[in-house]
């Protein structure tokens, strides 16, 4: 099978929005076997999404279509796909219920312009989309699929993941089995390096990919046609152990959540002190549902004045050590422990730049430490000179310095 990915919108080709949907459909696609030939990005213009549609279906089996379906009049993919299909718009009652629902939630009445959203293609299959109100389109003609999503990210994953792709999957018998492996800590041609025998030992129809992002990096297994799920599991296994502790989860997990998960089957609770990352680790924290069973708070402690008052650094080792240092990012994790009553803490304290660095210190150098009543550790890291990488680098770095020096040993 093969596929195309279009996004529509002015605001994409003029760089006023940057497209990730296209991407993230493109990885999903791939996770299922199907090809993606062509990525393209169209104006709101009727010729221009005609025209696209014409050349695309003759050779591709689907076309998968972002953007264009919200409530203003800019918003022409409905109405032309309508038209491209010789098709009429009729209302779509479970549509509006939905809209009816959402605005009901929000205390507010439904206007006009989204009742008009539940007007759809009589001979398309309707995708209610659960976290918004423009429902996605599935026209079908002479075997070929052409599936209409709104622009809005986080629904059309929502109508991707729930309805889409496992419909794909059964009509087309589609059987892959996918595991992922996320590690964090070491960089990916080290992971290369260190399971190459086992990579090639993977029979033909069973694939890893390494998928890298700042700070971790994920190995995706697939298994197609005859490959068993436990076949698949044996491979894992055999790189899990061999990769060790470097690996904090499997599949969808993040280091917030496996972070969240052990310190509440412990029972134990985390302060953070933070100056580099400036709240980022907190915020990362926070973002999990229920972290408060386990997340007492944070001190961001950009001042020196406030690493002294409210963490407890002595001023004179800030004077003599700096800012930046082992002796300074260790008073403030204990600072932390002490003040917000918790079982661990983690502090950072580091250049992010742009400015700001010298020869001894340059922009990119964290200092991270994590520490409880029993124990201390702390490390001296270079994460580089962007200074938002360097942010996310060393948020992610200390959390999973907690995870490997205290809550799995």
């Amino acid at each position: 099978m093969i596929s195309a990915i279009v996004t529509i919108g002015d605001e994409l080709l003029i760089g006023q929005v940057i497209d990730t949907n296209s991407s993230w459909i493109a990885q999903q696609l791939n996770f299922i076997g199907i090809k993606v030939e062509e990525r393209v990005s169209v104006a709101d213009d009727v010729a221009a999404i005609r025209s696209t549609l014409d050349r695309l279906l003759q050779k591709v089996d689907y076309i998968f279509i972002t953007g264009g379906l919200g409530p203003t009049k800019d918003d022409i993919t409905k109405h032309t796909l309508t038209a491209y299909f010789d098709d009429v718009l009729v209302n779509h009652q479970p549509s509006l219920d939905n809209i009816e629902r959402m605005f009901k939630a929000y205390g507010r009445t439904v206007n006009p312009a989204n009742v008009q959203q539940a007007m759809l293609p009589s001979k398309a299959r309707i995708v209610v989309n659960k976290n918004g109100t423009a429902a996605g389109m599935w026209f079908q003609q002479n075997g070929k699929s052409v599936i209409s999503m709104p622009g809005v990210p986080y629904e059309m994953k929502g109508m991707m993941s729930d309805e889409i792709l496992p419909s794909i999957q059964q009509e087309n018998n589609i059987t892959i089995y996918h595991k992922t492996i996320c590690t964090q800590g070491i960089g990916e041609s080290w992971l290369a390096e260190k399971i190459e025998d086992i990579e090639n030992e993977l029979p033909s129809y069973i694939k890893l990919a390494y998928l890298p992002a700042p700070a971790q990096v994920r190995l995706r297994l697939s298994a197609y046609g005859a490959a068993k799920e436990s076949e698949l599991n044996a491979f894992l296994n055999k790189i899990v152990e061999r990769v060790g502790d470097y690996v904090y989860g499997f599949d969808t997990d993040t280091l917030p959540v496996v972070l969240g998960r052990i310190l509440k089957e412990k029972g134990k609770t985390l302060a953070v002190a933070e100056s580099c990352t400036g709240g980022y680790i907190s915020h990362l924290i926070t973002s999990v549902a229920g972290s408060s069973a386990y997340f007492k708070g944070a001190v961001v402690a950009y001042a020196n004045e406030i690493k002294v008052n409210q963490l407890g650094v002595e001023n004179s080792v800030l004077q003599s050590e700096g800012a930046v240092s082992k002796a300074v990012v260790e008073q403030m994790a204990l600072g932390a422990l002490k003040n917000l009553n918790s079982d661990f803490a983690i502090a950072t304290s580091g250049i992010a730049g742009p400015g700001g660095g010298s020869a001894e210190k340059p922009v990119g150098l964290v200092w991270i430490a994590v520490a409880s009543k029993d124990g201390m550790f702390s490390k001296e890291f270079k994460f580089g000179d962007n200074r938002e990488r360097t942010i996310l680098m060393a948020s992610l770095t200390a959390m999973n310095l907690l995870r490997k020096e205290f809550l799995i040993k």
